[in-house]
């Protein structure tokens, strides 16, 4: 069971994911930010009964302005000139890093309320150049080390596995399903900010026909497009409370973990079972998994790590990141939110275990096992 000093996630809001150039190519990392903030502060007032005083917010991302875009989103939600803000670099784990370290806090003493998540906009994101030479993405290694582009690792990585491409395609064809069916009962509504007009993510929906049909990316090549996830633009925002604040998800642990830099695609399952074994737990107990999907490959190679199937109901149970896109540095936060959706709003009883984790570029891993207290 969870310590009486395990903090809180009591709520947990979350943009629809956009891809990047269509509806919310408008909103920069502020504006998306700012607004997951307010309509999770709110939630949380509403869930505590009084006003909430934060004590910081932490937000992840990768690709943005720089500036410090935790602190322009929290003055852009009205939280005061008082809050200040803090912006989390772990590339796709930046929105869960960012989580963790806002529970770690709390854990360490200061018992405040704080603000935490994640926020991409590909849309928006500035040309990185260096001597009028522009670039896509800084390095993820030094030289000496393999530092592969994040499709060309996800094709090493399958052919490191032997996935072959009908076993990724089918993956992607499930994840879109459980997505259709969530949108059909209504499962994201609590947890969205309609933003632009969109319902829902807007990449739900790839056929199976299209996606049989589409090219490999690389010459005798499984991966492509259709199981690789969308660039995207989005974000999350959770509010973490000290123990007894209210009913939600505790944060029982967490791990960060490095891997081979050729290979990030692994490096969620050893932080699945590094926190998990840090509180004597197994794949067994878990009863919800949301394990960012950036491509088939990788979440299909995760999953055999830990000895998990690839078409196990409790992963990604209403669709990953496959179908719903991948604000890079957004996507560790969402998976948050999907599980607060799946395991507190869906009214799971109280020790309900819940793990939340990301493979990372550059090879990093992080998780968190959270557990439903009322």
């Amino acid at each position: 069971m969870s310590s009486d000093r395990d903090p809180v996630i009591i709520a947990a809001r979350r943009t629809p994911i956009g891809t990047r150039g269509r509806a919310l190519a408008h909103l920069d990392v502020g504006a998306l930010g700012a607004a997951v903030i307010g309509a999770a502060v709110k939630d949380a007032e509403m869930a505590t009964g009084s006003k909430l005083a934060v004590a910081d917010v932490l937000l992840g991302n990768c690709m943005g302005p720089g500036g410090n875009p935790a602190r322009v989103a929290a003055l852009a939600a009205g939280l005061g000139f008082e809050v200040p803000g803090g912006t989390i670099d772990r590339q796709c784990g930046s929105g869960l890093a960012a989580v963790l370290d806002a529970a770690q806090a709390i854990r360490a003493g200061d018992a405040r309320h704080r603000v935490a998540g994640g926020v991409e906009s590909a849309s928006t994101a500035p040309v990185r150049s260096v001597d009028g030479v522009t670039y896509d993405r800084a390095p993820f290694a030094p030289p000496g080390f393999s530092d592969p582009e994040m499709t060309r690792a996800a094709e090493d990585l399958a052919a490191h596995d032997g996935i072959d491409r009908r076993r990724q395609d089918v993956h992607a064809i499930r994840s879109h399903a459980r997505a259709r069916a969530a949108v059909a009962a209504g499962r994201f509504q609590a947890e969205l900010v309609r933003l632009a007009g969109l319902r829902y993510d807007d990449s739900i929906g790839r056929a199976e026909s299209l996606l049989s049909r589409l090219p490999a990316l690389f010459p005798n090549g499984t991966v492509t497009a259709g199981t690789s996830t969308r660039i995207s633009d989005g974000a999350a925002a959770v509010v973490v409370a000290p123990a007894g604040a209210a009913p939600g998800l505790a944060v029982r642990a967490a791990a960060l973990v490095g891997c081979e830099p050729g290979l990030p695609g692994v490096g969620a399952a050893p932080a699945i079972r590094a926190a998990l074994e840090s509180v004597g737990s197994t794949v067994a107990d878990v009863e919800a998994f949301e394990i960012v999907e950036a491509f088939a490959a990788q979440s299909l190679s995760v999953l055999a790590r830990i000895g998990v199937a690839d078409d196990d109901p409790r992963v990604c149970a209403d669709g990953g990141a496959l179908a719903l896109g991948h604000p890079w540095g957004a996507s560790g936060a969402v998976a948050v939110v999907r599980l607060f959706s799946r395991l507190v709003r869906a009214g799971r009883p109280t020790g309900t275990l819940g793990v939340a984790a990301a493979s990372v570029g550059g090879g990093l891993g992080v998780a968190a096992v959270v557990e439903v207290v009322r």
